[in-house]
């Protein structure tokens, strides 16, 4: 009776093992971006994708999309009303142009700061950087992406577009996210970060 207890015990075992999948991604970044979808008190799923999610789709890493730009800051652009994906507005400026080169070749991007990110804690030095590529609506969504900066105490900021994500409405209608303005545009294929999304 007791071997038959123990044999159940560690067939249980051996299956919650076989459940706990060990986290998908190449770098850190990408563990901790399948982790937060994972989660669902992070997730921006759905209960039902989330459900079914294994995790995201990179591009593989890659180096040369690591950039260090130059920050031209512009401290008298007027705030303007950035469209959303639902009727809200979200109050920016541009805080500065971005210039940097990408296999030997030149772009700049604008870099912008919002009103609201300014008066909440922890998020006083955020940037918003939206760009768009020529892998969208192909291999990345095809409203562009977004990357995370902070304000430098310099004039330059690395870009890593490795860690080049999708606005959270792809995932959920429920999401209110910016439109990236087309000035923003890079007229190459960006094939670092996070890929399109497929249910």
């Amino acid at each position: 009776m007791n071997r038959i207890f123990i044999a159940f015990i560690a067939v249980f075992i051996m299956s919650c093992v076989q459940d706990k999948r060990p986290l998908l991604g190449e770098t850190d970044y990408q563990k901790e971006q399948n982790a937060k979808f994972k989660d669902a008190t992070t997730s921006p799923l759905t209960d039902k994708d989330r459900k079914y999610f294994k995790g995201l789709d990179f591009f593989k890493f890659d180096s040369t999309y690591i950039v260090k730009a130059l920050l031209k800051r512009t401290p008298d652009t007027e705030w303007f009303n950035m469209k959303t994906t639902t009727e809200r507005l979200s109050k920016e400026r541009v805080f500065g142009v971005l210039n940097f080169e990408i296999n030997g070749k030149s772009f700049s991007l604008n870099v912008y700061q919002g009103e609201e990110n300014m008066q909440t804690k922890g998020l006083e030095d955020y940037l918003f950087l939206p760009f768009l590529d020529d892998t969208n609506g192909e291999e990345s969504y095809g409203g562009g992406r977004y990357i995370d900066l902070r304000i430098p105490e310099s004039d330059t900021i690395t870009i890593d577009f490795n860690r080049a994500y999708n606005p959270l409405c792809v995932y959920n209608e429920k999401y209110s996210c910016p439109l990236v303005p087309r000035e923003n545009y890079l007229p190459i294929e960006v094939k670092a970060g996070v890929k399109l999304f497929k249910k």
